[in-house]
């Protein structure tokens, strides 16, 4: 009986566990997202920011133009699957979360037209500041 408790409670651990992983996971995706966004603001000042800021848009234009998902979003979504199966989702991170908070349906080519429009600001920001590219 007490070998059946052990591993009871070790299962339950284990799976608050994978929880509190796949909500970091979700923070840390939309902390990213944020960079993402206003990342050429601090990438003015900062040299590898900027570059590091470059490279992140670069891949999420890889992301989109092949149709895959971020990395975050596939580990997210293992996370969850591994604490309770019902609240995995397919499709996109954005997507899924933009509609669960703002009650908006997107469609992807939107998201793809909204990361060209970033990227062309963040490279006109870029071009204005004193290091140039």
């Amino acid at each position: 009986m007490y070998l059946i408790s052990i591993i009871y409670f070790t299962l339950l651990y284990l799976n608050v566990v994978y929880r509190i992983l796949a909500d970091l996971v979700v923070l840390v995706h939309f902390l990213w997202i944020l960079f993402l966004i206003s990342g050429a603001f601090l990438g003015r000042k900062y040299r590898l920011i900027k570059y590091f800021h470059i490279g992140g848009l670069g891949f999420a234009f890889l992301i989109q133009i092949f149709g895959w998902y971020c990395p975050l979003t596939h580990l997210e979504i293992w996370l969850r699957s591994k604490h309770s199966p019902s609240l995995t989702y397919t499709g996109s991170f954005i997507i899924h979360y933009v509609e669960k908070i703002v009650y908006i349906e997107l469609q992807s080519w939107i998201i793809f037209i909204l990361t060209l429009i970033i990227t062309g600001i963040s490279f006109l920001i870029y071009r204005t500041s004193k290091s140039k590219i």
